[in-house]
C-alpha cells in the first residue's frame, strides 16, 4: 500500500527466517506498486574467442569487472535485452556432439534436484546452517552432482570473500565433473588473484579459451588473466593476452581497457597508456574503471592534460546519471580552469547550480549571483529561479519568470521546461485554465521537445474537464495526428471517443475509435472500457475513419514454448539453477546462438521452478514490453501464465469468498503491489504480498481473533492474504464499494481519495480515474483494473484450448 511514497529494500527468502535476514540481507528491489504493462506498442585470445560486430555491443561488453572477485552481477544487470551474441571463431560442435552434452547435464540436473533448495538458500542467505546443509550434500554425493555442491559452496565463498575455502571447495568442483568446469575453474581464478595467489590463478586461466571454447567468461578472460600476469611482474605476458583480443568482444569492456593501460603503463610506454586511460574515462565515465583511470593519469601527472570538452562532457555524464554531487565538482574544477572564457565560467556556474538544485541546497541568492547572461546560460538560469519559485509557491514570481523567459529566450529548451514544470504545478493546483495554457503554449512552440505530446495530452484533458469540449476535441484530434505512437495517444483515442458519443452524437465515429483501441491496444486499460462502450452503443456500425484506421497493432516477433533438443548453454543454465549461481542464468542461455525465440521463456521459467515468481515475472516483463497490445491468442500460454502468474490460488480463493471479493481482483492487486514476492518489505515498511503496514498488519489480526501476532508474521503468505483481503473488504466498505476508489486509497491513502473525489464531478468513473493527479496512482488504478480482465481472458482461452487454468496452487 502507499506505494507511490516507496521503495524495496530488502527481501528474505522465508517468513519463518526473518529474524535472521533482517540482519543479513538488504536487496534493493524496484517498485512493483507503480509498475504498470501498459506501454506504448512501439516500445520495442585464442582463436575461439568471440569477434565483435560493429554497430552492436557485445555479450558483456559493460563494466563488469572480471577481476573483481565476487563482484557478480544481478541476473537484472545481466538482462538479455538488445544484447548481441557475437559468434565463435572456431569449429561449432556438431548436433551429435551437442545433444550428448545436453544430455549428460540433464541427468547431472535430475541427480542434483534435491541440492536446489539448499543451494538457493545458501546464495540468498550464507548463513552457518545454509554452508553445512550443502557442504554434507556434497560429502554424501560423488560425481556432477557433488560438484554442483562444491561449486556451490565457492560461489558462496567467494562472495564471502572467504578465498582460500572459495579455492578449496572450487578445486573439489573441479575434481568431481565437468559439466560446470569452466564456472569452476573462472571463479577459482578469481578467488586466486584476491588471495594473491596469483601463480595459481594463471594456471587456471592459461588455455582458458581453448578448453571453453563457449563460455560465457571468455570475453572476461583476457582481463583477468592481464590483471594477474601484472601481479606476477609479467607485463609483456599480459600486453599478449590483451593484444590477442584485440577486435573481439572482449575490447569493448571497460575492465579490458583498464588492464590494457596498467600493461602499457608498466612496459614504460606512457603515451599509449595515457590515451587507454583517457579513452576508458571518457568512453565509460560511470563505471569503476573509470575512477581508477583517472586516478592514473592523476598519478602520472597528465590529468592536467584533459581538455575542458572532455573534462565537460564527464561533468554532463555524472549530471546525466544522476551522481550530482560528482557532476558539481566536476564543473567546480573547470571554472578553475585557467585561460577560460566568461561564457565558459558562466556555462559551469549555472551548471553547478543545476546540481545544487538536484540537491536540494540551492537557494535564491545562489542564482540570482551568477551572470545574468542573454545566452542559454541565462535562460538556464532563469529556469532555476523558476523552479525556485515554485518550490516555494511563489506563484507570482513563477509567472513573472516564465513570462520573462518568453521574452527574452522563446525558443530556449529551458523555457519548454519551465513551461512544462510550470503546467505540472498548475495541475496540481487545480487551477486547469493556467495548466492549459502553459501546456498548450508548450506543444505549439516546441512540438519536437520531449515533453510535447504528454504537454499537449494535458491540454486536451484539462479542457475536457472545464467542459471545453470543441477545444479538448480538437487537442485530442491532434493528439491523435501528430503524436500516433505516443503513450498518451489511446487515452486521447478513447475520450475524443466519449466525446463523438456525448457531444457529437456520433455513435459511429465513437465506434471506431474504440475498436482502433482494442485492434492496438489490447489490454490497456482503455481497452476495457472501450468494451463496455461498444457494449452500450449496441450494434453500431463503424464509419471510414482514416486517421484511426491507420492506427494499427505493430508485428508481433516469433516467440515459441519449446525448446531445443541440443542446446547444452539452457541445459547448464537449468543446472545453475541447481547450484544457486542465479547472476549467470540469463547469460548463459543468451549463449546460445539459436535462443532469440525461446530465451526469454527459458530464463523465467528456470527463476519460478525454484519459487521466484516476481523474478520470473520480472524478466519476461522486460522481454515482453508488447505483452499489453497482444491477443491472448498471438503468445503462447506459457509466457501468460507467467506475466500473469496464479500462486497461493487456493488461499486467494478461500480468504476472497470470505471478504466477498473477486479472488482476480485480489491476485492482480499482489501482481502489482509485490509481483507475488512474498518476503518483501518495502522502504516505507509495507510487509509482503499485500504490502500491509506493520500497524494494520496488528489491527486486522485483533479483528481476526489472532493472538501473539508478529510482525515478521506478514511475510507468511497464508497470514499475509488473510489479513489483506479483510483489510481491501474493508477499504471498499468506507469507499462505497467502489473498486477505482479503494485501489487509489489503497495506493495513495483515503484521505487523498476524498479529496480527489470533491474536485469533480465526474461523468463516470473513467472519469475520475484519468482525473487522478498523481500518474503513479492513476497508472496503479488502471494496471489493476486491467490485470483482472487479463487474467480472466487467459483463463478462458486456457479452457477454450482444453488446458489446465493456470498453477493454481500453494
Amino acid at each position: 500500500m502507499r506505494a507511490c511514497f516507496r521503495q524495496y529494500s530488502f527481501v528474505m527468502p522465508a517468513w519463518r527466517c526473518v529474524a535472521a535476514a533482517l540482519s543479513l540481507i538488504m536487496v534493493v528491489l524496484p517498485v512493483a506498486g507503480q509498475a504498470s504493462d501498459d506501454q506504448d506498442p512501439a516500445a520495442r585470445h585464442s582463436t575461439t574467442s568471440r569477434k565483435k560486430t560493429s554497430g552492436s555491443k557485445a555479450r558483456g561488453a559493460s563494466s563488469a569487472n572480471a577481476k573483481s572477485p565476487g563482484a557478480t552481477k544481478t541476473s537484472a544487470s545481466r538482462s538479455t535485452s538488445g544484447r548481441h551474441k557475437p559468434a565463435s571463431r572456431g569449429r561449432r560442435a556438431t548436433k551429435a556432439e551437442r545433444m550428448a552434452r545436453t544430455a549428460h547435464m540433464r541427468k547431472t540436473f535430475v541427480a542434483s534436484t534435491e541440492l536446489r533448495p539448499m543451494a538457493q538458500q545458501l546464495a540468498m542467505m550464507r548463513t552457518p546452517e545454509a554452508y553445512a546443509g550443502v557442504t554434507t550434500y556434497a560429502h554424501k554425493h560423488t560425481g556432477e552432482a557433488a560438484a554442483a555442491a562444491y561449486l556451490a559452496l565457492g560461489h558462496a565463498y567467494l562472495l564471502d570473500k572467504r578465498y582460500a575455502d572459495a579455492e578449496a571447495a572450487l578445486r573439489q568442483a573441479r575434481q568431481a565433473g565437468e559439466d560446470l568446469a569452466d564456472f569452476a575453474d573462472f571463479l577459482n581464478a578469481q578467488a586466486s588473484h584476491a588471495a594473491g595467489d596469483d601463480a595459481a590463478a594463471e594456471a587456471l586461466l592459461h588455455g582458458f579459451l581453448d578448453r571453453y571454447p563457449d563460455s560465457i567468461f571468455d570475453d572476461q578472460v583476457p582481463e583477468l588473466e592481464a590483471n594477474v600476469l601484472l601481479a606476477l611482474n609479467n607485463a609483456s605476458g599480459a600486453l599478449k593476452v590483451l593484444q590477442a583480443a584485440a577486435g573481439l568482444a572482449a575490447e569493448d569492456r571497460s575492465a579490458y581497457q583498464l588492464a590494457l593501460g596498467q600493461a602499457q603503463f608498466a612496459l614504460g610506454q606512457k603515451d599509449i597508456a595515457e590515451r587507454v586511460f583517457k579513452k576508458l574515462l571518457l568512453d565509460h565515465p560511470l563505471s569503476s574503471e573509470a575512477q581508477q583511470a583517472r586516478a592514473r593519469l592523476t598519478q602520472m601527472g597528465v590529468e592536467g592534460t584533459l581538455t575542458a570538452q572532455e573534462l565537460s562532457s564527464l561533468g554532463d555524464a555524472y549530471y546525466k546519471g544522476g551522481r550530482y554531487a560528482d557532476a558539481a565538482e566536476q564543473y567546480r574544477a573547470l571554472m578553475r580552469m585557467p585561460e577560460l572564457s566568461e561564457r565558459d565560467h558562466n556555462t559551469f556556474a549555472v551548471s553547478v547550480a543545476a546540481c545544487d538544485w538536484k540537491l536540494k541546497r540551492l537557494t535564491p541568492a545562489m542564482v540570482q549571483g551568477l551572470a545574468d547572461t542573454d545566452d542559454d546560460n541565462g535562460a538556464r538560469r532563469l529556469y532555476l529561479l523558476m523552479e525556485l519559485a515554485r518550490d516555494r509557491d511563489d506563484i507570482v514570481d513563477q509567472q513573472r519568470i516564465v513570462d520573462l523567459m518568453e521574452s527574452r529566450f522563446g525558443r530556449s529548451q529551458w523555457l519548454a521546461e519551465a513551461l512544462f514544470s510550470s503546467g505540472n504545478m498548475y495541475l496540481l493546483k487545480r487551477d486547469y485554465s493556467h495548466a492549459v495554457q502553459y501546456y498548450k503554449y508548450l506543444a505549439d512552440q516546441f512540438p519536437d521537445s520531449k515533453n510535447a505530446a504528454a504537454a499537449h495530452w494535458r491540454a486536451g484533458w484539462l479542457s475536457y474537464r472545464q467542459r471545453l469540449y470543441p477545444d479538448a476535441a480538437s487537442l485530442f484530434e491532434d493528439q491523435i495526428r501528430l503524436y500516433p505512437r505516443a503513450t498518451e495517444t489511446v487515452a486521447a483515442l478513447y475520450w475524443r471517443a466519449r466525446l463523438y458519443e456525448l457531444v457529437d452524437h456520433k455513435p459511429a465515429l465513437a465506434a471506431a475509435n474504440y475498436r482502433a483501441i482494442l485492434r492496438t491496444y489490447q489490454h490497456f486499460f482503455y481497452a476495457q472500457m472501450s468494451r463496455e462502450r461498444l457494449a452500450q452503443l449496441g450494434d453500431t456500425q463503424t464509419t471510414t475513419a482514416s486517421q484511426v484506421d491507420r492506427i494499427q497493432p505493430l508485428p508481433l516477433p516469433k516467440l515459441v514454448d519449446t525448446f531445443p533438443e541440443d542446446s547444452p548453454h539452457l541445459a547448464k543454465a537449468r543446472l545453475l539453477a541447481n547450484a544457486g549461481l542465479n547472476e549467470y542464468i540469463a547469460e548463459e542461455i543468451a549463449a546460445d546462438p539459436d535462443s532469440e525465440s525461446w530465451s526469454a521463456l527459458a530464463e523465467a521459467q528456470i527463476y519460478a521452478s525454484y519459487g521466484e515468481t516476481f523474478r520470473a515475472m520480472r524478466s519476461l516483463k522486460r522481454a515482453l514490453p508488447y505483452a499489453a497490445s497482444a491477443p491472448i491468442a498471438s503468445i503462447p500460454l506459457a509466457y501468460w501464465r507467467i506475466l500473469f502468474p496464479e500462486p497461493y490460488w487456493e488461499t486467494i480463493k478461500a480468504e476472497s469468498a470470505k471478504n466477498n471479493l473477486d479472488p482476480y481482483f485480489v491476485a492482480s492487486l499482489i501482481r502489482q503491489e509485490s509481483e507475488f514476492n512474498p518476503s518483501v518489505v518495502s522502504y516505507a515498511n509495507a510487509w509482503g504480498l499485500m504490502q500491509l503496514l506493520p500497524s494494520v498488519g496488528k489491527q486486522m489480526a485483533r479483528e481476526e481473533g489472532m493472538t501473539h501476532f508478529q510482525t515478521f508474521q506478514l511475510l507468511d503468505p497464508e497470514v499475509n492474504i488473510r489479513l489483506g483481503t479483510r483489510y481491501l473488504r474493508q477499504m471498499l466498505d468506507h469507499l462505497g464499494n467502489v473498486p477505482e476508489y479503494a485501489l487509489a486509497a489503497y495506493n495513495a491513502g483515503e484521505s487523498r481519495v476524498v479529496d480527489w473525489q470533491s474536485a469533480g464531478p465526474y461523468q463516470g468513473m473513467d472519469e475520475f480515474v484519468e482525473s487522478i493527479p498523481f500518474t503513479q496512482t492513476r497508472d496503479y488504478v488502471q494496471a489493476i483494473l486491467r490485470n483482472v480482465e487479463t487474467y480472466k481472458a487467459i483463463d478462458a482461452f486456457a479452457k477454450e484450448q482444453g488446458m489446465e487454468t493456470g498453477s493454481k496452487g500453494q
